[in-house]
């Protein structure tokens, strides 16, 4: 008897991780380090970092940042999540986070085509739905649902990496950006 556990992996890759939004159609750069993302940045309102996106809006006044980071971790063993915390003096802390199957990141060729598969799967069932399930974030009650924190999924790599180039710049420099997401 062959051993299924490469089967439930597969699957929880499936439902675990929707599809990816458009990665390539109407890009727009806006970043030094990023050749290509779904981002478009301006000046915002004095004093304050402001993102928008198709999940919802995030509005921090820059005096209010204690700390922000960018970093990677293996969630449950077969998903690289890479994450933006911005925490404050008040009592939230914000979290911007990109999810990718271990092997996307390994480029395992067989996992990564049932993967690809689910997500057009799981795309086409919320397009009939009328949802944007590879927008939202994604929790597990009580696992990951946690009083003051506010969380949005960012389905583009790279978007994440110039929402972080925002932030770091607008408080570094103390001067309002806005930063919007496609």
């Amino acid at each position: 008897m062959k051993p299924i556990y490469p089967l439930f992996a597969a699957l929880f890759l499936v439902a675990a991780l929707p599809a990816h939004a458009q990665q390539n159609g109407g890009n727009t750069a806006t970043t030094e380090s990023e050749e290509e993302s779904n981002t478009t940045e301006t000046d915002g309102p004095r004093r304050f970092w402001q993102a928008s996106l198709s999940n919802g809006h995030y509005m921090v006044a820059l005096d209010r940042i204690s700390n922000i980071s960018m970093h990677e971790y293996l969630l449950d063993g077969s998903v690289v999540v890479t994450e933006v915390t911005i925490d404050t003096t008040g009592r939230a802390l914000a979290r911007f986070y990109y999810l990718e199957p271990l092997s996307d990141a390994g480029g395992r060729d067989e996992v990564s085509r049932v993967v690809d598969k689910g997500r057009e799967l799981l795309d086409r069932a919320g397009q009939k739905a009328g949802t944007e399930a590879h927008n939202m974030a994604q929790k597990t009650y009580p696992t990951t649902t946690h009083a003051g924190t506010i969380e949005y999924r960012i389905t583009d790599k790279r978007d994440l990496d110039a929402l972080y180039g925002s932030l770091r710049k607008a408080w570094e420099t103390g001067k309002g950006r806005k930063l919007t997401i496609k």
